[in-house]
C-alpha cells in the first residue's frame, strides 16, 4: 500500500503553496508506486486536499488504493539550518496552506513550476491521442514501441531548486531527502503515458523495441534560466559543432553536479517561480529500426561504376550496382535513406561473373519492415528485370551483426579472376606455359598511381596463388587468376611503371597490359545460399 504519512504534510503543504502540481510533489514524497500517478489529475488534487485537512494523529494516512510498494526511500539524518531560502541565499519562510484556504481552491489549474506542465496537460488524453495519430499518420508496421522524452534543460535547474526547497523542509523533521530518492520526472511521465499509448495503438511498450516514438518539449519563457551556470561553471558549457546550444541537458546536468549549493541559492530562486505558459511539444516524431538486407550481384556491363561516380561534384556516369538495387528496395520498404557495402569492388570496366559479389544494404528507417520470403523473391525479380546491366541473388533480411561475417577475415579470403592481355612483342604457347608452373607468388604493391588519391601511400605484400594460361594468338592471352584479395590485378599485369614487383610484364620479359578484367569468383561464404 502506497501512501502519504504525516511526516509528509508539510512538504505538501509548502509545495502546493509554491506552485507545484500534484504529481510532482507525489515525486518529491517519493511515492514510488506507478499505479497513483495514473489516477485523474482532479482526483489527485482532490486526495492532496483531503489529506491537509486530516488532522488525526500522526500514524493516519491517506490512501491511493494502489497494491505495489513504493520504490524509493527516505533517510534519516539529522541536518542543520531549519527555513527555506530564496535566490540571495537567504531563509523565505512560505506560508503553509491552511484547511480552510487551498492554493487551489476553486482557481484554474495553474502551470506547475517544477515540471512546467508536463506531468499535467501532457499526461491527458487529447495529448495521447494527437502522438497516436501522428504515429498513425505515419504508416509505420511495427509490433511494439519504446518511448523517449527530451525535456528542456531548464527543467533540471527547477527540480534542484526544488529538491533544495524540500530538503530544507525535511531537515526541520530531522529527515534528509537525497536526490536519488526522488522519482525522476521522466520516469514518472512514462508510467502515466505508457499504458495510454499501448491502448490506443495497440501493441505493447517494450524498451528493447525498435520503434521509437519521440517528443521533443520546450519552454521559450524560461530558456535562459540555465544561463548562470555558464558563469558558475564555464568549462561545463563548450561549443559543439552539431549542437545549436551549448546548453544540453547533459551540460546542465554536469554543472549542476558541480555547483555548490550556496553559489546555487545566490542565482536561482528557492522555490521556482511559476510560469505563465505551459511546455510546448516541439516535436513528435517515429523512427524505425534499419533492416537489412543482403544478397550476391553480378555486373555485366563495363561502363557501370559500384558506386556513384561523382568528381568536384559532377556526375560523370547515369547510374552505378548500388542505386539500381537500392532504388528499388528503397521503394518497397519506404525507407528514408540506405547505406551500402560489399566485400571488396571492382573498377568500373570490369565485370562480376560467378556466384557474384555479396552485398549488404541498410535502410535507414523503413516505414514497412515484414517481408515473407516469397516477397523477397519477388523483390529480386523486380531488381533483376528492370536493368540488363546487373542481377542480384541471395536476396534476403539479415541482422546487423551478421554483416561482420562479410568483412570477417576479408584480407586473408581468395578472388578469382580472369583477365584478358596484351603483349608488345609476339608470343607462342610455350611462352607463357610456364604461369601454370607458379605457385604462391609474393608480391609488392605500392598503392596504384590511380588510386592514389584517395588511398595513401604504402608498400602492400599481396599473394598470388595460383595462375593458368590461355593462349589466343601472338599479342593476346587469357590469364585465370586465384589471388589474395586486396590484389590489384591490373598492376600486376602492367607493373604500374615498377611500382608492382614483380609482374606479367617482368616475368615475361616483354610489355604488357590488360584489355580486359572479369572477377570470376569471390570466395565469401555470405551471405547463406537460397534456393533461387
Amino acid at each position: 500500500m502506497s501512501s502519504l504519512t504525516e511526516k509528509d504534510r508539510p512538504i505538501v503543504q509548502l509545495l502546493l503553496k509554491s506552485g507545484t502540481c500534484p504529481r510532482c510533489i507525489l515525486r518529491f514524497c517519493c511515492v514510488g508506486s506507478q499505479t497513483v500517478y495514473r489516477h485523474p489529475y482532479k482526483d489527485l488534487m482532490k486526495d492532496l486536499k483531503e489529506f491537509l485537512k486530516n488532522n488525526q494523529e500522526k500514524e493516519d494516512t491517506v490512501c491511493f488504493d494502489v497494491v505495489d510498494p513504493p520504490c524509493k526511500r527516505i533517510r534519516l539524518e539529522h541536518t542543520e539550518g531549519p527555513g527555506d531560502v530564496n535566490h540571495n541565499g537567504a531563509v523565505q519562510q512560505i506560508p503553509l496552506v491552511n484547511d480552510e484556504n487551498t492554493a487551489t481552491k476553486n482557481s484554474p489549474v495553474e502551470v506547475c513550476n517544477v515540471c512546467l506542465g508536463i506531468l499535467q496537460e501532457f499526461c491527458e488524453e487529447d495529448f495521447v491521442k494527437k502522438v497516436c495519430q501522428k504515429v498513425k499518420s505515419a504508416d509505420y508496421q511495427f509490433t511494439s514501441f519504446v518511448f523517449s522524452v527530451s525535456l528542456p534543460p531548464q527543467l533540471s535547474v527547477r527540480e534542484r531548486a526544488a529538491w533544495l526547497l524540500v530538503k530544507q523542509e525535511m531537515g526541520k523533521l530531522g529527515l534528509s531527502l537525497a536526490k536519488d530518492d526522488i522519482v525522476q520526472l521522466k520516469e514518472a511521465y512514462k508510467w502515466i503515458i505508457h499504458p495510454q499509448l499501448s491502448e490506443e495503438l495497440g501493441v505493447p511498450a517494450d524498451g528493447k523495441s525498435l520503434f521509437e516514438v519521440s517528443v521533443v518539449f520546450a519552454h521559450p519563457e524560461t530558456d535562459d534560466e540555465c544561463h548562470f551556470l555558464a558563469t558558475a561553471c564555464p568549462d561545463c558549457f563548450k561549443p559543439a559543432k552539431n549542437k545549436q546550444s551549448v546548453f544540453t541537458r547533459m551540460a546542465v546536468i554536469k554543472a549542476l553536479e558541480k555547483i555548490k549549493e550556496e553559489d546555487f541559492l545566490k542565482h536561482y530562486p528557492c522555490p521556482p517561480s511559476s510560469p505563465k505558459n505551459l511546455c510546448v511539444a516541439l516535436e513528435i516524431q517515429c523512427n524505425n529500426g534499419a533492416v537489412f538486407v543482403a544478397g550476391r550481384y553480378n555486373k555485366y556491363s563495363r561502363n557501370l561504376p559500384q558506386t556513384p561516380w561523382i568528381i568536384d561534384g559532377e556526375r560523370k556516369l547515369e547510374s552505378s550496382v548500388e542505386e539500381l538495387i537500392s532504388e528499388h528496395l528503397m521503394k518497397e520498404f519506404k525507407a528514408d535513406s540506405f547505406n551500402f557495402s560489399s566485400s571488396g569492388r571492382e573498377d568500373v570496366d570490369v565485370r562480376t561473373l560467378g556466384n557474384g559479389r555479396p552485398f549488404a544494404i541498410e535502410l535507414v528507417n523503413p516505414r514497412r519492415i515484414h517481408f515473407t520470403a516469397e516477397e523477397m523473391k519477388g523483390l529480386q525479380q523486380t531488381v533483376n528485370n528492370s536493368s540488363d546491366k546487373i542481377q542480384v541473388r541471395d536476396l534476403q533480411l539479415v541482422t546487423r551483426s551478421a554483416i561482420g561475417r562479410m568483412k570477417e577475415g576479408e584480407e586473408e579470403k581468395t578472388k578469382t579472376y580472369s583477365a584478358l592481355i596484351w603483349t608488345d612483342k609476339a608470343i607462342q604457347k610455350e611462352d607463357i606455359a610456364f604461369l601454370d608452373d607458379i605457385k604462391e607468388l609474393k608480391l609488392d604493391q605500392k598503392t596504384p598511381l590511380r588510386v592514389l588519391h584517395r588511398r595513401p601511400l604504402a608498400v602492400r605484400c599481396r599473394i598470388i596463388h595460383t595462375m593458368k594460361s590461355e593462349y589466343i594468338d601472338e599479342h593476346h592471352f587469357r590469364l585465370h587468376l586465384k589471388t589474395q584479395a586486396g590484389t590489384y590485378i591490373k598492376e600486376f599485369v602492367h607493373g604500374d611503371f615498377g611500382r608492382t614487383k614483380p609482374n606479367i610484364g617482368s616475368l615475361l620479359n616483354r610489355t604488357a597490359d590488360i584489355l580486359e578484367l572479369d572477377v570470376e569468383s569471390v570466395d565469401v561464404d555470405w551471405p547463406p545460399s537460397l534456393d533461387n
